[in-house]
């Protein structure tokens, strides 16, 4: 090995070891439009969020963020494709709940985001709702539980697909209530609505967004909405928890994720960035119509510890439920 070479090692591994990727001037970031990368086909939940604060970061950054819409597996196609980015700061990842549900429920196959990326920023939260059917002679959370354990295996609940947020949110409700429910999946949150609304199903975890429309024009009974505090858009639902279901959670959150190894200046200045952008007052208010919060613990450390605690809730619910993807 000459001379230059040997240099040129030595320097690769100075970089290696500052976890600094070669070529990564962190000072003069951005320099060119950066990717973000969406999990999911255009038009759900997500990609409306990434498309919602894309314009805004582009602008503070000065580059466009360009939304990439990689769907499919629940979200492992995108994730796979964001860890596998350079650690440069120009490929970002809209991580959602299905990032921590995916390391269960697909096992070797899956990413383990604590250990291929660096969170940046928990930025928004939206809640699932506990929906029925208006048919059913229940009320509440309470009647549901009593109704469904005098009748076991014998109510079904509607999904957007196995793996999806509202199977395993109804997974983790069956955990925690030691109930048999029986999983009917369709291809998509949208039919599975329907499918509760006509009465081919009897229950159905969507996010709040989605279900309010319903449940104001008397199509679906709403029993209680998921988050642990009630949302500011829906008052009077009451949440699940404080129907006797403690400590039960489930909601589809919204996470910004960069590759390991992208520079710290790199990553404090996305942080900052995202979370001014999800503060601003303009912002809150259009998210809060959607029944999105926005997160109010957002460093990349809180991220981190929320990533960790959501991998091992919904790996417990998985384990207990015996939940598959098909």
């Amino acid at each position: 090995m000459g001379k230059l070479e040997k240099m040129a090692l030595f320097v690769l591994l100075l970089l290696a070891l500052s976890g600094v990727a070669p070529g990564v001037d962190a000072a003069e970031y951005p320099a060119r439009p950066i990717r973000l990368i969406v999990p999911f086909v255009p038009g759900g939940s997500s990609d409306l969020f990434a498309r919602l604060i894309a314009p805004q970061a582009g602008e503070a950054l000065g580059q466009t963020v360009v939304v990439d819409n990689r769907g499919g597996a629940a979200g492992t196609i995108g994730t796979e494709l964001a860890s596998n980015a350079a650690p440069d700061g120009y490929t970002l990842l809209l991580g959602t709940a299905n990032t921590a549900m995916n390391v269960s429920l697909y096992g070797k196959r899956a990413v383990d985001p604590l250990k291929v990326f660096l969170p940046v920023a928990l930025l928004a939260s939206a809640p699932n709702m506990l929906v029925i059917n208006p048919a059913m002679p229940v009320k509440t959370v309470a009647d549901l539980i009593a109704y469904a354990k005098a009748r076991p295996g014998k109510i079904n609940y509607a999904s957007g697909g196995s793996g999806s947020t509202p199977h395993l949110a109804a997974e983790l409700f069956k955990t925690k209530t030691k109930i048999n429910l029986v999983h009917v999946p369709y291809k998509g949150t949208g039919p599975a609505i329907i499918a509760v609304v006509s009465g081919e199903s009897q229950i159905v975890f969507p996010a709040a967004s989605a279900a309010l429309p319903h449940v104001r024009r008397g199509t679906l009974r709403a029993l209680g909405i998921c988050s642990l505090k009630r949302s500011e858009a829906a008052p009077d639902i009451p949440t699940v928890a404080e129907s006797g279901v403690k400590g039960y959670e489930s909601a589809q959150w919204y996470g910004v994720l960069v590759p390991r190894g992208t520079p710290g200046k790199i990553v404090n200045l996305l942080n900052q960035t995202l979370v001014k952008i999800v503060n601003d007052d303009g912002t809150k208010a259009r998210l809060l119509k959607a029944a999105v919060t926005v997160a109010d613990q957002n460093t990349p450390k809180a991220f981190s510890s929320y990533l960790r605690s959501e991998i091992v809730k919904w790996g417990e619910a998985v384990r207990y439920s015996k939940a598959r993807v098909e």
